[in-house]
């Protein structure tokens, strides 16, 4: 074995490497507007002309993007200059279960590049970076973007699709016979456990323009008959229900303002209600952990957001009358935060 053979690399170039992270998520979200990935057939192979041609691009430039992402895995490359699927290729196909081209859409965005790019202002006053770039409230500006809110809400429903199985595996909900879904969004979640609990009933509670457009995702479950989808404030209240699920609400959300909702929440909810909370949890020790940099995002695109540890969270649950009674680890970075009226 030579000298350099399973060494690691030196750290100029493991920097360079991260230092260049932008590249690789840029590229792939070219790849998605372009539809690269939807046009490249499953189990054969194209040319970079043939696909450049299917998705009326420009032929030498979609062959410099298709074999730079071939070179990170994304996309495959074999002579002469042709490309075929890899697993990590098939996720950007909008017919791929747990698809991840809407979130790739997303990130690549010049709304949301443009926040990531003054994360400095966030850095050095604490404040969001959205807002600064954009001079609005997150929430506010979607609203008034009704298409970029629209890529960003199936952005939501893209995350929903990774998260639902694993807490469906992970977590029992029989006995509960209606279930709000606080912040649902489409019902990507909702729909997947209503599907699997013939039984049960389900509230989709959320913005109204929301909710609107809930009905192509609650039709594909099957579910639309079971679901209420009711428009609402989770500030000023919550719907009445067995028990409740919040996923990805409360990282938005400063602690004052997540006390607010779960306080909404623990207002309509019995003495027997369950409320659980699919989020990331941030490990307290040192090392490599998705939530931490989720937590960044969450500094540059809300305004008091974050990612909590287990004492974090239980403060804020305390704070709303609620008890942590157990967190229940998925197959997924999520984990289920179950909690009850205290």
């Amino acid at each position: 074995m030579s000298m350099h053979e399973g060494m690691a690399p030196p750290p100029p170039v493991v920097m360079m490497q991260m230092v260049m992270g932008r590249w690789v998520s840029q590229a792939i979200g070219a790849a998605a507007q372009v539809g690269l990935a939807d046009r490249l057939p499953r189990g054969e192979t194209r040319s970079a002309d043939e696909l450049a041609a299917a998705a009326s691009a420009h032929g030498p430039s979609v062959y410099r993007l298709l074999r730079a992402r071939a070179s990170v895995g994304i996309f495959a490359e074999g002579p002469p200059g042709r490309f075929a699927h890899t697993p990590l290729s098939e996720l950007l196909r909008d017919d791929t279960p747990g698809s991840l081209k809407p979130m790739a859409l997303f990130m690549a965005t010049p709304e949301h590049v443009r926040a990531w790019i003054d994360i400095q202002h966030s850095v050095r006053t604490g404040e969001c970076a959205f807002t600064h770039a954009h001079g609005k409230l997150p929430w506010d500006y979607l609203h008034d973007h009704p298409a970029l809110g629209e890529i960003f809400n199936n952005a939501m429903t893209s995350f929903s699709a990774m998260a639902a199985g694993a807490v469906l595996q992970a977590y029992d909900f029989s006995g509960i016979g209606t279930l709000a879904d606080v912040g649902g969004g489409h019902g990507f979640l909702l729909g997947s456990i209503l599907a699997s609990r013939p039984e049960m009933r389900g509230i989709l509670f959320d913005l109204p323009q929301v909710v609107e457009g809930a009905g192509p995702t609650l039709a594909k479950f099957g579910v639309e008959g079971r679901v209420t989808r009711q428009g609402g404030d989770f500030f000023a209240g919550a719907p009445k229900a067995d028990a409740y699920i919040l996923k990805h609400i409360l990282h938005d959300w400063s602690d004052a303002d997540s006390v607010r909702i779960l306080s909404s929440v623990r207002a309509a909810a019995g003495p027997s209600a369950r409320v659980l909370i699919v989020e990331l949890v941030v490990e307290p020790r040192p090392g490599p952990d998705l939530a931490k940099l989720m937590d960044l995002e969450m500094l540059v695109v809300t305004s008091g957001g974050r990612e909590r540890t287990e004492p974090e969270w239980n403060a804020v649950l305390t704070q709303a009358g609620l008890r942590l009674a157990r967190i229940v680890p998925t197959m997924s970075p999520h984990k289920i935060l179950e909690a009850v009226p205290a």
